[in-house]
C-alpha cells in the first residue's frame, strides 16, 4: 500500500516589503528586527526584504534586502511584484506608512499588492481616523488585498471597522515588538554617558517638529529649580526628509530656546542615530522617559514602545497609543502642549522615588509580551492560518498580468532637458537639437508650463530640492513678468532680460493664472504658495475684459484647481462663472450637427477648451456645459483619428476651417497634451473607460504611433521634438513640446496610478481596446434632447455618472 503524503503546511519563503536599514526611518527599524525576529524563531524559512529607496541610489543593504523599489517609479513597484512570484515566495508582508510609498498618498503601493499572488498580511503603522478621500481609498484598497491586516492597539481596531468598514475577522492585534532586556536600574549605565549623580530624563527617536521636544525644554526651568541636577538627553538625528527640506532648522531652534531659558547646562542633544544596543544603554540610564508628541491620532510610537518594554517610569501627550500603553498606572499622562502640567509631573515623579518604581515594574511586566520573541511567534502564526486559508479557498483578486489587462508602461519622466534650458532667469523657448538657443530668449507661456509641470512630477522625479529649485525660478519669472501698472503680464524676454512687448497676449496671460492655481492647490511650502497666491489675486481681475476664448479656457484651468485649496472664494467662484457662461455661449452660437464646436476654424490647444466646459460645468452643476465639453471632446477625437486608430492632430500649416479639409501638417505636441487633459477630465466626471484609451493613445503619439511612424520623445535626454512635419520630426527640442511631453508623461502616470487604486479593470470591459466614438450627427441629437450623451451613462442628475 503507498505511503500517504504528508502535506507540509510550514511556510519556506516569506518576503516583507517595506523601508529597511541603513535607512534612517522607523520602519526601516521595525522590518528589519522583525525579519531578524523571524529567522530567529523559524531557521527554516526564508526571509528576505523588498525595500523601497527615496534616493535613486539607494543603501547599501545587507544581504537580506533582495530587490529594491525607487518609491517614485510605478514600474518598479510591478517589477517587484513580478519578482516575488517568480521567486514562489509564500507569504508577503507589506510594512504600510503612507509617507515610505510614492504617487498621491503612496498609492503606487497597490501595483505592487494587486499583482501579487501569494497571501498577503499587511501590517498597518497608521491608521487615520479622519482621513482624506485619497487616504479612505487606499486604505480600503490595501484592507481588500489583504488577507490579514495586523494594527498595534485596539484603538486601531475600532477605527478600522468603524471608519473604513475593515470586518473584524480581518483584523489581527499584534504588538510593537521590543527588545528583550533585563529589568536594571538607572544608576547602571549613567557613567557610560557622563551623567553620573544626575537625574536623566530622555527622549529619543528622528528629530522633526511634530515631537514636540519644545514642550519639554520650556518646562525644564521649573524642573531644574526643584530638581538642580536634572538632565534632559534628546537622543536621534534630524529626520533625513525634514533636514533635506529645513536643515537642521529644528534643533538649532530648540537649541536656541534652551539657551533663552537658562537651561543650556541641563540638556544634552546627540545628534545621532544609534544602533540597537547603544540605545538600549540610552534608555537603561534614563530615570523618566517623555514623549511630548503633538499628534493625537498617533496609533503606535515605537519609542514609548522600547521605553515601556525596559521598565522606564513614563510621561507622555495623550495620543491614542500613548493613553492605551500607560492605562492602569503604567504612566502618566499630561495635556498636549501644557509646559506646567510636564513640570508638574517630571517634579512629582522625581520626588517619589517609591511610586517612580512601582511604575517601573507595571510597565515591564505588562510588556513582557511585547519581546520580538512573541512577536515573531504571533507573526507566524497568523502567516500559518492565511496560507492554509489561501489552500482551502482560493482567492481571485490576482489576474494574469496580459498587455490588455495591466496599464500601459509609460517612459519615466525626466528633468534633464528642462534643466538644460533652464538658467537662472528661467526656462528658454527655443533649442537647436538639445542645445538651449538663447537668440530667442525667454517667454511667460512656456514658464508657466514649467511651473506647473515641475510641481507635478514632485512625486515622480526623487530630487525633490531641484524641483522646487526649479519651481522658484519660474514662479520668480512669472513675478517678475507681471507689470503692476496695467496688471497684466509681459511674455517675451530677450536673453539680455529685456522686455519685448508692453502687454503679453490673452492666452499668455491665462496660462500664467493656470500656473499659478495648479502652484496654490499643489505645493506644500505655504512661503511658495503665499507667492503665488499674492500674484494669482492680483493677475485675475483682467480676464473679465478678455474677449479670446481660448485666455477664458486657460484662467478657468487656473481657477478650477485654486478652488480645490479655497472653494469658498465668492469672487473667484464669480469670475468662473462669468468666462463659463461665455465660452459656452460661443459653443451653443457655432455648434451644428456637424461642428459641434465654439469656432469657425479649428485651431490650436483644442482639448482645453473641452477641458475647461468639463470642469466648469461639473463644478457649476450646469450639465448643458458638461455636455457641451463631452460632445466636443468626443468629436475632436473622431476627427482627430488616423486610419490607422492613431491620434493624428489637426496641423498648423492651414488648421481646419470650417467646410473645409483639415490640414496634416505640421503636427503640434501641444495637442496631444491638451486632449490628454481633456480625455482625463472627462473621465474623472463620466468614470467611461473609452476616455483612459484616448488619453493612452494621444501619448502614443509621442512613443511613434503617428501618422509617420516616428519617435518623437528623447528618452535619452529627457526632451521632445518640435512637432511632425511631412518629411518628419523637427529634431530641434525645444521648451513648448519637451513640457508638453514631460506633462502628457505625468498626466498618463497618474491615470495609471488611478485605474490601480480604483481596481478599473477589474470587471468591467476591456479598457484597452479602441473606442467607439458616436458620429457627429448623433451627438447633436444628444445634446439637442440632452438625455444621453454614450451609451448607458446618465445625466439626469447634472452630474455625469457611469453606467453599468
Amino acid at each position: 500500500m503507498p505511503q500517504q503524503k504528508v502535506h507540509d503546511s510550514r511556510i519556506k519563503k516569506i518576503a516583507l516589503v517595506g523601508n529597511y536599514i541603513p535607512r534612517q526611518c522607523g520602519i526601516a527599524t521595525f522590518t528589519s528586527d522583525l525579519l531578524t525576529a523571524l529567522a530567529t524563531e523559524d531557521s527554516t524559512a526564508g526571509y528576505w526584504a523588498v525595500a523601497m529607496n527615496d534616493v535613486p541610489e539607494g543603501y547599501p543593504y545587507p544581504a537580506q534586502v533582495r530587490f529594491e523599489v525607487n518609491q517614485h517609479l510605478s514600474a518598479d513597484y510591478r517589477l517587484a511584484a513580478d519578482f516575488m512570484n517568480m521567486n514562489r515566495v509564500e507569504t508577503a508582508c507589506l510594512q504600510h506608512e503612507f509617507g515610505i510609498f510614492g504617487g498621491d498618498n503612496g498609492a503606487h503601493i497597490l501595483e505592487l499588492l494587486s499583482g501579487l499572488r501569494m497571501p498577503l498580511v499587511t501590517t498597518l503603522h497608521t491608521v487615520i481616523q479622519s482621513p482624506s478621500a485619497g487616504q479612505m481609498v487606499v486604505t480600503r484598497r490595501i484592507a481588500q488585498l489583504s488577507d490579514r491586516l495586523v494594527v498595534m492597539s485596539r484603538k486601531a481596531v475600532a477605527i478600522l471597522h468603524e471608519v473604513y468598514g475593515v470586518p473584524s475577522e480581518k483584523i489581527v492585534v499584534i504588538p510593537h515588538g521590543i527588545p528583550d532586556v533585563p529589568f536594571v536600574d538607572p544608576n547602571f549605565y549613567k557613567d557610560q554617558f557622563g551623567v553620573e549623580g544626575r537625574k536623566v530624563i530622555l527622549t529619543f527617536g528622528l528629530l522633526s517638529p511634530g515631537k514636540g521636544i519644545e514642550t519639554v525644554i520650556e518646562a525644564l526651568p521649573q524642573v531644574v529649580r526643584e530638581n538642580p541636577e536634572a538632565v534632559y538627553i534628546v537622543l536621534g538625528a534630524t529626520h533625513p526628509h525634514i533636514r533635506k527640506d529645513q536643515g537642521e532648522s529644528y534643533r538649532l531652534s530648540l537649541q536656541s530656546r534652551a539657551r533663552e531659558l537658562g537651561v543650556g547646562g541641563h540638556i544634552i542633544f546627540h545628534n545621532r542615530f544609534v544602533d540597537l544596543e547603544e540605545l538600549c544603554e540610552f534608555i537603561g540610564a534614563a530615570d523618566i522617559y517623555v514623549t511630548p508628541y503633538l499628534n493625537r491620532e498617533q496609533i503606535v510610537s515605537g519609542t514609548l514602545a522600547y521605553a515601556l518594554g525596559s521598565g522606564k517610569a513614563t510621561i507622555s501627550t495623550p495620543y491614542w497609543y500613548a493613553e492605551e500603553m500607560l492605562a492602569d498606572g503604567r504612566g502618566r499622562i499630561v495635556p498636549f502642549r501644557d509646559t506646567e502640567a510636564m513640570a508638574r509631573e517630571i517634579n512629582s515623579l522625581l520626588a517619589r522615588e517609591v511610586e517612580r518604581h512601582t511604575m517601573r515594574k507595571r510597565a515591564y511586566t505588562f510588556c513582557r509580551d511585547m519581546t520580538w520573541k512573541e512577536v515573531a511567534r504571533r507573526y507566524l502564526e497568523v502567516f500559518k492560518e492565511v496560507k492554509e486559508e489561501r489552500e482551502k479557498k482560493p482567492k481571485t483578486i490576482f489576474r494574469t498580468r496580459t498587455l490588455n489587462s495591466s496599464p500601459r508602461d509609460v517612459p519615466q519622466p525626466k528633468l534633464d532637458h528642462i534643466a538644460r534650458l533652464t538658467d537662472d532667469v528661467g526656462i528658454m523657448q527655443h533649442a537647436k537639437f538639445i542645445i538651449p538657443d538663447r537668440r530667442h530668449g525667454y517667454c511667460t507661456d512656456d514658464n508657466a508650463r514649467a511651473l506647473m509641470a515641475v510641481l507635478m512630477a514632485r512625486e515622480m522625479v526623487p530630487d525633490s530640492a531641484r524641483v522646487m529649485e526649479l519651481a522658484c525660478t519660474y514662479l520668480s519669472f512669472l513675478h517678475h513678468a507681471f507689470d503692476e501698472h496695467t496688471s497684466r503680464f509681459r511674455n517675451f524676454m530677450d536673453y539680455e532680460r529685456r522686455w519685448k512687448d508692453e502687454t503679453g497676449s490673452q492666452d499668455s496671460h491665462g496660462r500664467a493664472l493656470w500656473s499659478l492655481g495648479e502652484v496654490i492647490e499643489l505645493v506644500e511650502s505655504n512661503d511658495i504658495r503665499g507667492a503665488a497666491l499674492e500674484l494669482f489675486e492680483k493677475a485675475l481681475p483682467a480676464v473679465l475684459e478678455f474677449d479670446a476664448p481660448r485666455s477664458w479656457a486657460f484662467a478657468l484651468g487656473g481657477i478650477h484647481a485654486y478652488l480645490q485649496k479655497f472653494s469658498g472664494d465668492s469672487e473667484a467662484r464669480r469670475i468662473q462663472e462669468k468666462l463659463a457662461v461665455q465660452l459656452y455661449e460661443c459653443w451653443r452660437k457655432c455648434a451644428s450637427d456637424d461642428w459641434p464646436w465654439i469656432e469657425e476654424n479649428l485651431t490650436y490647444d483644442n482639448g482645453s477648451i473641452c477641458r475647461a466646459l468639463i470642469t466648469s460645468g461639473n463644478w457649476m452643476q450646469r450639465e448643458d456645459i458638461l455636455e457641451a465639453g463631452l460632445i466636443s471632446l468626443a468629436w475632436l477625437m473622431r476627427i482627430q483619428t488616423g486610419s490607422g486608430g492613431h491620434f493624428a492632430p489637426v496641423g498648423n500649416k492651414g488648421w481646419f476651417p470650417r467646410g473645409g479639409v483639415m490640414a496634416r501638417f505640421d503636427q503640434q505636441p501641444i495637442e496631444a497634451l491638451s486632449m490628454i487633459k481633456a480625455c482625463r477630465a472627462a473621465y474623472d466626471q463620466t468614470r467611461d473607460a473609452k476616455w483612459l484609451m484616448h488619453a493612452r493613445r494621444c501619448l502614443e503619439w509621442f512613443l511613434g504611433r503617428n501618422d509617420l511612424g516616428v519617435h518623437l520623445y528623447d528618452q535619452v535626454t529627457g526632451g521632445c521634438c518640435d512637432g511632425l512635419q511631412a518629411n518628419g520630426p523637427n529634431l530641434n527640442q525645444g521648451a513648448e513640446s519637451t513640457l508638453s511631453c514631460f506633462l502628457s508623461l505625468i498626466n498618463l502616470h497618474q491615470i495609471n496610478a488611478q485605474v490601480s487604486l480604483e481596481g478599473s479593470s477589474e470587471g468591467r470591459k476591456d479598457i484597452h481596446q479602441e473606442p467607439v466614438v458616436p458620429s457627429p450627427l448623433a451627438l447633436s441629437r444628444e445634446i439637442k434632447n440632452r438625455t444621453v450623451i454614450d451609451e448607458g451613462t446618465d445625466i439626469s442628475s447634472g452630474r455625469i455618472t457611469a453606467g453599468t
